[in-house]
C-alpha cells in the first residue's frame, strides 16, 4: 500500500517533484538512477533500484535503496545484475511486453539469493527512444507482503519520469560532445576568433587572435575591440555592428594596434549572433592576420587564401553531413506520421510543415556541401532548363524584392558536362555582383541558347569552339569604366572596400575549369553583360539496356549504418512494404552475415562508416553474390564525395535526408517492384 507521506501529499504534487529532481539531475546519470531509486522506496517502499543497459549492451552497476539504510548495499549486491546480457526470462518478458511484470511469494524469491528475503517484486520496463534499456525493480521483504495494483501503475508512473530523465541525460550528453568538438575546431583553426557582445566588448576568444593581439586570451575576456582600433576603426566597428543587428554578416579589412603597440592589417568577417528567441546578443568575428602578405601578390596569395577556403570547406561538408543525418530522422517519422494522421487533422499539418522545412534545410546543406567539397571530379550532364529552373529561386533570394528576375531559354537548348554544384555557385556569384550594382532596383535577364563557334572566333587564347551552349547575364547596374572591366576577373580584384573580390574570379575559374570561356561587356550607367560560353554535352543514343526496368523482385534487405538511428528509420520506413530486414550497424558484422550464408536481395549502406566504407563493403559482400544490388546512402551530394564512390549500373546513391516515398522510389528503380504484402499477388 501507498506510504502515509503519499496518500497525505498529492500523487500528481510527488510525480511532480520527482520529475523536477530528476531534471535538476539530468547532467550525472547516476544521480538520476539514484534519485528514481530513493524515490520509488520513499513513494511506494521497501526497496527499489535502477537496472539500465550500457552501450555494449549489458547491464551495469543497479543503484538500489531500501528504507532501511543498512540493508540498502546487501540488496544491492543479490539484485545486481552488473555485467550480463538482457537475455533472461524477465529482460526479455520486459523488452518484448513493456508492461511491469509482479511478483510475489516463491516466484519473488527468485529474483535474489535466500537471505534477500524477497516476498514481492515489481519490474516495470524503461523504454528511451522506443528503445528498451532496462527496469526499474520493487521488492519487499516482510511475510505475505504483496502490490496493489495502484502501487504497480505508481511504479510505472516513475519508470515513465525516469525514462525521460535519461533521454534527456543522453541527449545533453550528446551536446555536451558537439559542444566541445565544435570547441577544439575554433581552438585548432588559424583564424582569430572573437565573440562580441552588441557593445563591442569580448565575450570569447581563442589562442589565435591572443597572438594577432598580443594579449593572452584569458586577459581578453571583458575588453572592448574599440581599444585595439583607431578613430576611424572604431567608428568603423560601430556601423559593422549595427549592420549585423539587422540581420547581416560584413567582410572587411582593417588595420589593430597591438598591446605592445605594433600594427596589425586583419580581414575581419563579422557575423550576427541571436538567442533562442532570436534577440541580437553580438557578433562572432572571424579576424585573419593579412600583415605577413599585405604586399605579396600573385600565386602565393592565392594559394594561402585558397588553404584556408579548403579548411573552412571541410568544417562545412562535415557539418552538412552531421545536419544531413539529424534531417533523414526527422523527415522520416515526419513521414511516417503524415502517412498515419487524418489530412484535417492537426498533426497532419505539422507533419507536413516539418516537411517543408526539412526540405529547405536540405537545399541548404546541398548547397554548403557544394561551396564546401567543390573539386568533388564527379561530373554529370546537365540539362540547361533544368539548371536555370533549380537555381530560379536562389536567384531570387540572393537579387532581393527590389530587383527583378526574368529567365530567357527553350526547351531544346544543350545540356552541358558538369558538377551542379560549382556550376550553380558560379551562377549565384554572378547574381550577386548584379545585386551589389543595383543599390536601388533593377532587372536581371538571364538566357540561354545554342551555338557553334569556329576556331579563333571567340578572342580569348585556348578559347573553345565548336558546340556551345551560351549564358547571357545582364544587369542593369551602374556599370564599370573600361579599365574596371579588363581587371574585374582578377582574384582579389575589387572597387568595395567591403568586398573579397573573390566573387567573377571564383567564376572565372569555374568556367574555365569546364573547358569555357568567359567575357565581359560594361559601360558606365549602362549596366553589365556576362557572356558564358560551356561545351556542350556529347548526346549519345540509348543502349539496348538502357531505361529497362530490372525485373528481379526482392524480399530480404540488408541495412548497414553506423547510426542506429538512422538505422532503425530506415527500417521503420520500408518495413510496412513487407521486406524481410536486417540491420548491422557496423560494416564487419554484415561481411559475417553474408560469409556465413546469408543472402540479400538488396544492400543499403552509409557511405563513410568507420570501419569500412560503403563502397568497401559492397566490394566484400559481391564476392559472395556478384550481382548484388546496392543502394548508397549519405548525407553528402554525389559530387562532395568525389571519387571514393563509384556508382555502376546495379549500384545508385540517395542523398540524405530522404522520406519513405524517395526511399521506396529508390529502391524500385534500382530493383524493380517491391514484394507483395501478405495475401496479395506481385505486381505485374
Amino acid at each position: 500500500m501507498l506510504l502515509m507521506g503519499v496518500m497525505a501529499y498529492p500523487l500528481r504534487y510527488a510525480l511532480a517533484d520527482l520529475a523536477l529532481a530528476l531534471s535538476r539531475a539530468a547532467a550525472d546519470p547516476a544521480e538520476v538512477r539514484s534519485t528514481a531509486a530513493r524515490a520509488a522506496a520513499d513513494m511506494i517502499g521497501d526497496g527499489a533500484g535502477v537496472q539500465l543497459l550500457r552501450d555494449d549492451g549489458r547491464y551495469e552497476e543497479i543503484s538500489y535503496h531500501h528504507l532501511d539504510d543498512e540493508r540498502s548495499e546487501p540488496l544491492a549486491r543479490a539484485l545486481s545484475r552488473a555485467g550480463q546480457a538482457p537475455d533472461n526470462e524477465y529482460s526479455t518478458t520486459l523488452a518484448a511486453s513493456r508492461r511491469p511484470i509482479v511478483l510475489a511469494g516463491e516466484t519473488a524469491a527468485e529474483l535474489a539469493a535466500p537471505e534477500a528475503k524477497i516476498t514481492a517484486a515489481v519490474l516495470c520496463p524503461v523504454i528511451v527512444d522506443n528503445t528498451y534499456i532496462g527496469y526499474l525493480i520493487l521488492t519487499r521483504h516482510t511475510e505475505d507482503a504483496f502490490y496493489s495494483t495502484p502501487e504497480v501503475e505508481l511504479a510505472r508512473d516513475i519508470a515513465g519520469e525516469l525514462s525521460l530523465a535519461v533521454s534527456s541525460a543522453r541527449a545533453q550528453e550528446r551536446l555536451r560532445v558537439a559542444e566541445e568538438r565544435y570547441r577544439r575546431v575554433l581552438e585548432t583553426i588559424p583564424e582569430g576568433v572573437l565573440q562580441l557582445d552588441p557593445h563591442g566588448v569580448a565575450t570569447y576568444a581563442n589562442e589565435p587572435i591572443g597572438v594577432v593581439l598580443g594579449m593572452p586570451r584569458a586577459e581578453l575576456i571583458g575588453v572592448s575591440l574599440r581599444g585595439f582600433l583607431d578613430n576611424v576603426g572604431q567608428k568603423e566597428l560601430d556601423r559593422r555592428i549595427a549592420e549585423c543587428k539587422t540581420g547581416r554578416s560584413t567582410v572587411g579589412a582593417t588595420r589593430l594596434m597591438r598591446a605592445d603597440g605594433s600594427r596589425r592589417s586583419v580581414r575581419i568577417s563579422m557575423m550576427p549572433v541571436q538567442d533562442e528567441t532570436h534577440e541580437f546578443i553580438g557578433v562572432l568575428c572571424m579576424i585573419t592576420d593579412t600583415t605577413d602578405h599585405i604586399d605579396a601578390r600573385g600565386l602565393k596569395r592565392q594559394l594561402d587564401h585558397l588553404r584556408r577556403l579548403d579548411s573552412l570547406g571541410q568544417l562545412i561538408g562535415g557539418l552538412s553531413h552531421d545536419f544531413n543525418n539529424l534531417m533523414t530522422v526527422v523527415a522520416g517519422s515526419a513521414d511516417m506520421i503524415l502517412s498515419t494522421a487524418d489530412e484535417s487533422s492537426p498533426h497532419h499539418q505539422l507533419a507536413k510543415d516539418i516537411l517543408d522545412a526539412v526540405g529547405t534545410g536540405r537545399t541548404l546543406t546541398h548547397q554548403l556541401l557544394a561551396f564546401g567539397r567543390s573539386e568533388g571530379n564527379r561530373p554529370e550532364v546537365i540539362p540547361i532548363p533544368d539548371l536555370l529552373t533549380d537555381v530560379q529561386a536562389l536567384f531570387s533570394r540572393t537579387l532581393g524584392e527590389h530587383i527583378g528576375l526574368d529567365l530567357a531559354f527553350g526547351p531544346d537548348v544543350w545540356p552541358v558536362k558538369a558538377e551542379r554544384g560549382p556550376l550553380e555557385q558560379a551562377l549565384v556569384n554572378l547574381a550577386a555582383n548584379a545585386r551589389d550594382a543595383m543599390l536601388h532596383g533593377g532587372m536581371v535577364r538571364v538566357a540561354a541558347t545554342n551555338e557553334v563557334i569556329e576556331p579563333g572566333q571567340l578572342a580569348a587564347e585556348n578559347a573553345p569552339a565548336g558546340k556551345l551552349v551560351h549564358l547571357v547575364v545582364t544587369d542593369t547596374g551602374v556599370g564599370m569604366e573600361d579599365e574596371v572591366r579588363r581587371r574585374a576577373l582578377e582574384p582579389f580584384f575589387t572597387t568595395r572596400p567591403t568586398a573579397s573580390g573573390l566573387g567573377l574570379a571564383t567564376t572565372a575559374g569555374i568556367v574555365q575549369n569546364l573547358g569555357g570561356h568567359i567575357e565581359l561587356e560594361s559601360q558606365p550607367r549602362m549596366g553589365t553583360t556576362v557572356h558564358i560560353y560551356l561545351p556542350a554535352a556529347e548526346q549519345k543514343s540509348g543502349t539496348a539496356g538502357e531505361g529497362q526496368k530490372k525485373n528481379a523482385v526482392i524480399g530480404r534487405v540488408l541495412i548497414v549504418e553506423d547510426q542506429p538511428d538512422v538505422a532503425q528509420l530506415v527500417r521503420r520506413l520500408i518495413e510496412p512494404a513487407g521486406y524481410e530486414i536486417a540491420v548491422a550497424t557496423d560494416a564487419l558484422m554484415a561481411v559475417t552475415q553474408v560469409a556465413s550464408g546469408a543472402r540479400p536481395d538488396l544492400l543499403i549502406t552509409d557511405v563513410v562508416m568507420p570501419t569500412m566504407t560503403g563502397p568497401e563493403l559492397a566490394g566484400a559482400l559481391r564476392t559472395h553474390q556478384p550481382d548484388l544490388p546496392v543502394l548508397y546512402m549519405s548525407g553528402y551530394t554525389a559530387a562532395s564525395l568525389g571519387p571514393q564512390l563509384h556508382l555502376d549500373e546495379n549500384s545508385m546513391l540517395l542523398e540524405k535526408p530522404f522520406t519513405r516515398s524517395t526511399l521506396l522510389g529508390a529502391i524500385r528503380s534500382l530493383c524493380g517492384p517491391q514484394p507483395p504484402a501478405p495475401g496479395q499477388p506481385a505486381a505485374g
